[in-house]
């Protein structure tokens, strides 16, 4: 599926990518109408923290009608929110081949995947017997084709929902576009990484957790300081916690809030999360990530947010537990001691998530190509059986790492 000829990072500020952003605009927007995308929104102005973020309209979406965008630049966040409506519109409607087949009955003509390291949901309808859809992927350790379950893959959440729906967890985990394949692959990897790992990390102890807290003065990456440097104009605290798990990829879980008690000027706990094989990259994004959650609040554009979000957004208990992380006695983590790998090529950050997830003892690796031929954007969706799913939806149903975290 993958080829090994060099894919270079020819853009590297902030994010790496094959080539600017505003070159990836030019190509694909031309695309839009064709998906349905009807808008564009630059809504930075909204807050006072001015980290550019965007909103994406696709009225006529099957899971949710508008995506979001952040970056350094404006034309980052854009082609950020662009192609994040684009891969979920590719999941929508998926054209490939498909099977209805129990588990049982396809794993004796088929290689299929184990169902049981799967992230299951609560109250989950699967039986080894029950009919469902199954989709084709390749798995890039062992390089063999493979079935998974297609309600891992697609995003169309109309009712009433496709067989044998109501197994398995669906999010848009995974899910990922590029201006290249292999840039897309890496990306949805680095993401189902980034879910396991917070996942894990919400099971430690409080006072663990407070352990894993960094020391934003020993960050010493221009473009993370640039950041940093914004929410402190804004008058806006900043806890940044090191996730990193067992896999031992950079991951970060950022959360902001306003520097005041007042309870009438009080906005949004916001939170932001990234994973990255380079920790700037992976802060960065968790950084970018807590700005544009805290706009997605305040344009209340979004289907997924109701009114209880955001009550709890505004609980005392939210605001004091955050407040008790600003001011935790225990030492910080040190930046600097944090892993990190730096590579030219895209290649050779697959080969690293690749070696770190096989020693976490994870075989496969599992990816269904969307590209759509007719528009030519790679996009693809990314399967890692074993690792945790979301765990901040209220289906979650916590596997078996999430188990053994739990029991240690």
């Amino acid at each position: 599926m993958l080829s090994d000829i060099p894919v270079v990072k020819q853009f590297q500020n902030g994010t790496y990518r094959l080539i600017p952003p505003e070159e990836t605009l030019a190509r694909v927007s031309r695309f839009m109408p064709i998906m349905g995308i009807t808008r564009i929104a630059n809504i930075t102005q909204l807050d006072v923290i001015g980290i550019p973020v965007v909103m994406v309209c696709r009225p006529n979406s099957r899971s949710i009608s508008v995506s979001q965008g952040k970056g350094l630049t404006l034309a980052a966040a854009k082609a950020s929110g662009l192609m994040e409506s684009i891969e979920t519109y590719h999941a929508e409607t998926i054209t490939l081949p498909l099977k209805l087949t129990s588990y049982e009955g396809l794993r004796y003509t088929h290689e299929v995947v184990d169902v049981y390291d799967l992230p299951f949901i609560k109250n989950s309808a699967f039986h080894p017997e029950r009919r469902l859809l199954w989709i084709e992927g390749h798995d890039l350790i062992q390089q063999d084709s493979l079935w998974v379950p297609y309600e891992m893959v697609h995003t169309d959440y109309t009712l009433p929902g496709t067989d044998g729906s109501g197994c398995f967890s669906t999010t848009t985990n995974g899910l990922a576009s590029g201006n290249h394949v292999m840039e897309a692959v890496v990306h949805g990897i680095n993401e189902v990484i980034e879910r396991d790992s917070l996942a894990l990390w919400e099971l430690l102890p409080d006072e663990q957790k407070q352990r894993t807290r960094l020391n934003l003065d020993t960050v010493d990456d221009p473009a993370c300081r640039y950041v940093l440097n914004q929410y402190a104009l804004a008058n806006v605290e900043v806890v940044v916690w090191n996730a990193i798990s067992d896999v031992g990829l950079p991951a970060f879980l950022c959360a902001i809030a306003e520097r005041t008690d007042h309870p009438l000027r009080r906005m949004v706990i916001a939170s932001g999360a990234g994973c990255h094989v380079s920790r700037h990259i992976a802060l960065l994004r968790a950084l970018t990530e807590a700005a544009q959650s805290r706009l997605t609040v305040i344009s209340g554009s979004r289907d997924d947010i109701f009114h209880d979000d955001y009550q709890r957004y505004h609980s005392p208990q939210t605001y004091q537990r955050f407040y008790e992380s600003l001011t935790s006695p225990l030492p910080m983590q040190d930046f600097q001691t944090i892993p990190t790998w730096e590579h030219p090529t895209f290649n050779q950050d697959l080969a690293v998530q690749l070696k770190r997830l096989r020693s976490a003892g994870i075989n496969r690796v599992i990816v269904v190509n969307l590209t759509k031929p007719e528009l030519g954007i790679p996009v693809v969706r990314v399967v890692i059986p074993r690792l945790e799913g979301v765990h901040s939806i209220p289906q979650y149903q916590p596997g078996k790492r999430a188990q053994e975290r739990m029991i240690q």
